[in-house]
């Protein structure tokens, strides 16, 4: 039984993030910046190290040629760690892209096959950058990566992920071991049925329960078929662990507070500060937990003042739905203590910091052996598997079906609670339209935009 935490001060609580494909008005208006999820878990190949995921640029439609999806040049991306527990960043890996053409008077982003990152037919590259920032101090971890580009089809990218996707894992050599590097579009890991989320909840397995009944039916995956732009780190935990074997994991996206293009747009000057616009921890909560007028505030905010968001996650709507859209589901009252140890603070004895400052991140205990790759269940620590959601995020994590059950009460943190229908809830999505894979980078490949 998972142990329950006391209460939480409502001064210190704030909200959990949101698997963000458009989950915040002004972000909508600038996807390559926008988070779609983070993920953060110790692989079972690789359990002396921390994989770290980060994924932006939602939804996009593998075909959406000629200027295929790719990461921005003016912005920068990072992964932020908390080693203490302060919600404060203690590192930080940030990464800057650069695109560069080969004939700018093509309108074609190949022009015959590409059968490697430096073929002469690939017309729009891109490379990369990664830096550390730790204790303040900037330096240089790498420079020239190669970003994987677009799988286009069969003949533009024939055997795509052997001679293209795979090519771009780098190694990265340390004092502390080996850095492995990924960037580039992957499918997209997140699997929920977005149509009825967004339709009053009208969960299609529960269809016949729902105030406004329709009959059962199977869920459908709204993100099935749809590409996303990944960044995967896995770092030596000697590089991100201090006292506590417990981190806590975030990611951000930044750009200048002025960009000024040239008359021809050739050439740009990035000046003023850095602005975060997009950030992302845990899943499912701004999107659907944070009421509208302030979304765009949590996405330019810091995890040490996610105090202002206190009362969207103490007293959250979609619980208070839950019993008018379901006639007969009762759900515990608030304040939902049981939400912030779920989503803030993390599990006592598990994954919480000693001192904790409950803020929105991934909290992942490292010193945890990881599950075998055919073991995981999806439903993690609902399941009884100690690495699975919310102590860090695996891609295999159903982190819809367990948001949907922790709002209702259906988890051990409310025992009373913790029985059908609450314990049951779900989307009827419970696994990627893809397989992942058992090595890095484990994002499963890109579709392909001639089999779109």
């Amino acid at each position: 039984m998972l142990a329950v935490a006391g209460t939480v001060t409502v001064a210190s609580v704030a909200p959990s993030d949101a698997s963000s494909h458009r989950e915040a008005p002004l972000i909508t208006e600038d996807p390559t910046v926008d988070n779609t999820d983070t993920y953060a878990f110790v692989a079972p190949d690789a359990p002396d190290a921390v994989t770290l995921v980060a994924n932006w640029i939602p939804l996009q439609q593998p075909n959406g040629g000629p200027n295929f999806h790719r990461f921005s040049d003016d912005a920068l991306y990072t992964f932020e760690i908390d080693n203490d527990g302060d919600a404060v960043s203690d590192i930080t890996y940030e990464l800057r892209f650069r695109t560069t053409l080969r004939n700018p008077d093509t309108f074609l982003y190949n022009t015959g096959p590409v059968s490697a990152l430096n073929d002469p037919d690939l017309n729009v590259r891109q490379t990369y950058s990664i830096n550390v920032v730790r204790d303040g101090v900037r330096s240089v971890l790498a420079t020239g990566l190669p970003v994987a580009p677009a799988n286009i089809g069969p003949r533009s990218t024939p055997s795509y992920e052997r001679n293209l996707g795979s090519r771009a894992v780098r190694t990265i050599t340390t004092d502390a071991g080996p850095i492995k590097a990924f960037a580039g579009p992957r499918d997209d890991p997140f699997f929920v049925d977005l149509g009825s989320v967004f339709d009053l909840a009208g969960l299609r397995p529960l269809n016949e329960a729902h105030v406004i009944a329709r009959p059962n039916e199977a869920g459908r995956d709204g993100v099935a078929g749809y590409n996303t732009h990944s960044v995967v780190l896995q770092i030596p935990k000697a590089l991100l662990v201090e006292d506590d074997p417990t981190i806590g994991v975030w990611s951000s996206t930044y750009r200048r507070k002025v960009t000024v293009i040239a008359d021809d747009n050739t050439d740009r000057d990035l000046i003023g500060r850095w602005v975060q616009v997009s950030r992302l921890g845990m899943p499912l909560v701004n999107e659907v937990v944070i009421p509208l007028g302030q979304k765009d505030r949590f996405n330019g905010s810091q995890p040490a003042d996610d105090g202002q968001f206190a009362g969207s996650v103490l007293e959250p709507e979609v619980a208070g739905l839950l019993p008018v859209l379901y006639p007969g589901v009762a759900v515990p009252a608030a304040p939902r203590n049981d939400i912030a140890t779920i989503f803030l603070t993390g599990v006592p004895g598990l994954n919480q910091p000693a001192n904790v400052v409950a803020s929105e991140m991934i909290r992942l205990n490292t010193s945890i052996e990881p599950t075998p790759w055919a073991e995981q269940d999806r439903l993690g620590l609902l399941a009884g598997q100690n690495d699975g959601f919310p102590n860090g995020r695996r891609l295999v994590d159903d982190v819809t079906d367990i948001s949907l059950r922790a709002l209702a009460g259906g988890t051990p943190f409310t025992p009373e609670f913790n029985q059908f229908p609450n314990n049951a809830l779900t989307d009827g999505v419970d696994a990627n339209d893809r397989a992942f894979l058992d090595r890095f980078p484990y994002v499963a490949p890109p579709f392909q935009g001639y089999g779109a």
